[in-house]
């Protein structure tokens, strides 16, 4: 499957956050939309960077609530991985397996178009498992699955 398909199902919606933001504003935006990372964009279109609650998380750590009120710039990790809409999720396991990351935003043609995370890869993977499933139990009793009921 590719990262186009993901973006159809959940959308290209990002929601950014300016390099001169405070980072008490990053946690009400992490808050408020249930999400676990944001891009870091001056206008909206370009990645200057990516911030998720774990650079929040160690910044505490290391540095205390003072950095509450700092920019997100000082916290911001600036080399961040990317994809395309064409990559395939199988790709896109294996650079967060390895990078250690859980999320890459989408560019298309150098513009923000979307932003992919672990979550999403590991619900389409489940999704084809079990695809894969009900076609080999229907295969080998030649009648489809039983669906659950979710009541």
């Amino acid at each position: 499957m590719r990262v186009t398909e993901v973006l159809r199902r959940k959308g290209s919606s990002v929601v950014t956050i300016a390099p001169d933001r405070s980072v008490r504003e990053v946690l009400g935006l992490l808050a408020e939309h249930r999400i676990g990372a944001l891009v870091v964009s001056e206008d909206g279109v370009r990645v200057d960077g990516i911030v998720s609650e774990r650079d929040v998380v160690r910044r505490l750590h290391a540095d205390g609530d003072r950095i509450l009120d700092g920019a997100v710039s000082a916290i911001m990790s600036v080399e961040v991985y990317t994809c395309g809409p064409q990559d395939e999720l199988d790709e896109l396991m294996a650079v967060m397996t390895e990078r250690r990351i859980r999320h890459l935003p989408v560019l298309v043609e150098g513009r923000l178009a979307g932003l992919v995370s672990i979550g999403d890869v590991v619900k389409h993977r489940i999704a084809e498992v079990q695809d894969e499933r009900d076609h080999l139990t229907t295969y080998i009793t030649g009648r489809a699955p039983r669906t659950q009921s979710t009541t």
